[in-house]
């Protein structure tokens, strides 16, 4: 009662006094309601569940009109949108997603000058001056909706596949390009690309067909049609529609498999590593040229990531009493993994499994295996030979993320290295000495960070871990307790939050006065499988109490107070947001919560929500219903408690995370007699925030930034 007393008082010294905003728009309360195992669990707001009634347009219209007043008439958003604009644009353009097919490399091309990156190939000498552009959706759509998903080139580097969606669904129709006249060369094939599962290809040897992930087409129930994933064949010339089945549901790939397809280096033969739903469990098959397939690993097998040399060798990544990973390596033609022999032995470090929406797997050059750990948070690469003999650790910074790791046709890898200080740039590493020279593809960007630094801290949480606290603070901080201090966290699925480059963001925000940290909480591998495990299932109240030692970190070591603390997270991460908002409601003064999970009891009825089961877990479970049911954001909220100040952000086009989750938060949130304002900011442009257009990105970082600024009272 005191803090809470205390966060009160100090909250009302600050220039806005959240008491004088107007009324939200009213949402009218229902008795609909569910039971499991003898619970009785209310859904109020059940109605904002179905977006195509004219009753909830309505209602989400004049949520949108209630925001918009406000964010709109605060004085600092037209500056804070200026300086945003000004930084973003003035940034050199960016390369990503390098993908090197015979003497070339492929890359997206993200010039801020324009809504969307486009593709485009460079000549062997990786020279971004020479880059020429393949596809480009500014020109294909010049209302800026359409996005490029994904890619694949031939491996000789003639033609390329490309998913492409719009207005940020990732809803995703295949089209074949010819690279050297850019013309479209086939039938665009439909239902390609879909969150959660997203969608992956693999060309054959002779650039003639390849192997392609697609869903099931309208012939099927609307509740099966983004699931049943399935892997097909197809020859170039010919009607899609009568593609062969090579791999599918009769082979064991489940309702919510997600099927991720390889053959860099053997390219007669495709590794098709399949995840069960979200939650880290994988498994592998091998598919032939003349379409025989044979099962490597079953999900239970704990083998993680996996890659076929060119001699057909299959090297595979392990937790099998092993948490942290080793690698065990099959001779050429052999799926047996029986005969499978450890090369490389399990360390105190951590073998990183994922890169991006990808598998990360070995990366295999110039008679070396170059493996990435992670170790809290910061990466290493350690380079091997092929029968797993130590060749040393790459010389890289510390504190820094390497993703990307590719193989050049030369024998050397290209990667991208990220910091939180300098804009990423990509190294080579040289097979013939093991040196590594820094390449002409890098980021020029007008922010700059000499005056800050990153330093390392750590929290404890509820039951005794240690949990890593990155902050940015300007060097010489005077720690008063009175800093606008920005936290940041995800806890999920395995993913770890490395460093990345601050940028515009946090720069504005050191100028601000702000501090911004990011904390490594379980959920994510910062630690390897252990850290991940125990942050999962019916363990996700770990990452709720890691995340909030952490903020209570801040406090006690004098970075902020609870009036001048806020929270930011998306998608996971607002569900994280919703349970701070819930669980520790006197914690901060202000949180902004993206895209988030709020109702952990119907989000399985929505296709992301299955791929989900895995992670968060099901209510069909009476331990997992517990679970869900005791920490659900939605069910737990208070009518006479004193909330933060919340602004909620979703997408319309959003197939990761329903927005219902967002309205029917909102709409709960407002309910209470709490003070502090509650906005819904619903854009009708974008989606979960992948390909959205660049207008609407710094739209959104506006808004969020600017409500924050307000909130805790800071000045540009």
């Amino acid at each position: 009662m005191l803090r809470r007393t205390g966060f009160i008082l100090l909250a009302a010294l600050l220039p806005v006094l959240s008491s004088a905003a107007p009324a939200p728009p009213p949402s009218a309360a229902q008795n609909d309601a569910d039971t499991f195992y003898g619970v009785k669990v209310a859904d109020p707001y059940r109605w904002l569940e179905d977006a195509a009634s004219p009753k909830v347009a309505d209602w989400n219209a004049a949520q949108s009109a209630y925001s918009r007043a406000y964010l709109d008439s605060l004085p600092v958003r037209a500056p804070l949108k200026a300086r945003l604009t000004s930084l973003i644009k003035a940034t050199s353009p960016e390369f990503r997603d390098l993908k090197p097919a015979d003497k070339r490399v492929f890359a997206i091309y993200n010039d801020p000058q324009f809504q969307q990156p486009q593709l485009v190939v460079l000549p062997s000498g990786i020279d971004p001056a020479a880059r020429k552009s393949v596809l480009d959706p500014n020109l294909l759509d010049p209302s800026g909706l359409t996005a490029i998903d994904w890619f694949k080139p031939s491996h000789d580097g003639k033609l390329v596949a490309v998913s492409l969606s719009k207005g940020g669904s990732e809803d995703g129709t295949l089209h074949v390009y010819d690279v050297a006249s850019g013309k479209e060369v086939d039938a665009p094939i439909p239902r390609v690309q879909y969150p959660t599962a997203g969608g992956s290809l693999a060309w054959g040897e002779d650039s003639k067909g390849f192997w392609y992930t697609r869903y099931p087409g309208d012939d099927k129930p609307e509740a099966d049609r983004h699931f049943y994933m399935q892997v097909y064949f197809h020859a170039l010339g010919s009607d899609w529609q009568k593609d062969k089945l090579v791999l599918g549901s009769s082979d064991g790939i489940p309702r919510i498999g997600e099927v991720f397809l390889d053959n860099r280096y053997a390219h007669d033969i495709v590794l098709a590593s399949v995840a069960n739903g979200d939650g880290g469990d994988w498994a592998h098959w091998l598919i032939g040229a003349d379409g025989s397939k044979s099962k490597v690993a079953d999900f239970n097998d704990k083998i993680v990531a996996a890659t076929v040399a060119a001699d057909h060798s299959l090297y595979l990544v392990s937790r099998d009493q092993a948490p942290n990973g080793k690698v065990l390596k099959l001779p050429p033609r052999i799926a047996d993994r029986s005969r499978a022999k450890t090369i490389v032995a399990e360390s105190d470090a951590a073998i990183i499994i994922v890169d991006g929406n990808e598998p990360r797997r070995p990366t295999l050059t110039g008679g070396a295996m170059l493996i990435s750990y992670i170790v809290g948070g910061p990466n290493e690469i350690r380079a091997f030979d092929l029968e797993g003999k130590p060749k040393g650790r790459l010389a890289l910074p510390e504190l820094a993320a390497f993703s990307e790791i590719s193989a050049l046709p030369d024998g050397d890898a290209i990667f991208a290295v990220a910091s939180y200080l300098r804009p990423r740039y990509y190294a080579r590493w040289r097979a013939a000495d093991g040196k590594i020279g820094e390449t002409a593809i890098a980021v020029r960007s007008p922010v700059r960070f000499d005056d800050a630094e990153v330093v390392r801290e750590f929290a404890t949480s509820k039951d005794g871990t240690r949990i890593p606290v990155n902050i940015i603070r300007r060097k010489g901080l005077l720690l008063d307790g009175k800093h606008p201090t920005l936290l940041y966290g995800y806890g999920g699925y395995g993913i770890s939050q490395q460093p990345g480059f601050a940028g515009s963001s946090v720069r504005v925000w050191l100028d601000g006065g702000g501090v911004y940290a990011i904390a490594n909480i379980r959920g994510g591998a910062e630690y390897g499988e252990r850290w991940h495990e125990q942050g999962r299932l019916t363990r996700k109240q770990n990452v709720f109490d890691d995340f909030a030692a952490a903020g209570e970190y801040l406090v006690r070591a004098k970075y902020t107070d609870h009036a001048h603390l806020a929270l930011l997270g998306g998608s996971n991460g607002g569900l994280l947001m919703g349970a701070m908002i819930t669980q520790h409601p006197q914690l901060a003064h202000a949180v902004v919560s993206a895209v988030g999970i709020y109702d952990m009891i119907r989000v399985e009825l929505d296709p992301n929500g299955s791929f989900n089961t895995t992670e968060f877990g099901t209510v069909k479970d009476e331990a997992q219903f517990k679970a869900l049911y005791a920490y659900s954001p939605y069910h737990h909220l208070r009518h006479d408690e004193k909330y933060p100040a919340v602004l909620l952000t979703t997408g319309a086009n959003d197939g990761r995370v329903n927005p219902m989750h967002s309205r029917k938060f909102a709409a709960a949130l407002q309910a209470t007699a709490s003070e502090a304002p509650v906005y819904l900011r619903i854009s009708t442009k974008s989606g979960h925030g992948i390909g959205s257009s660049l207008d609407e990105r710094i739209d959104q970082s506006t808004d969020w930034m600017a409500f924050l600024f307000d909130q805790l009272g800071m000045k540009l």
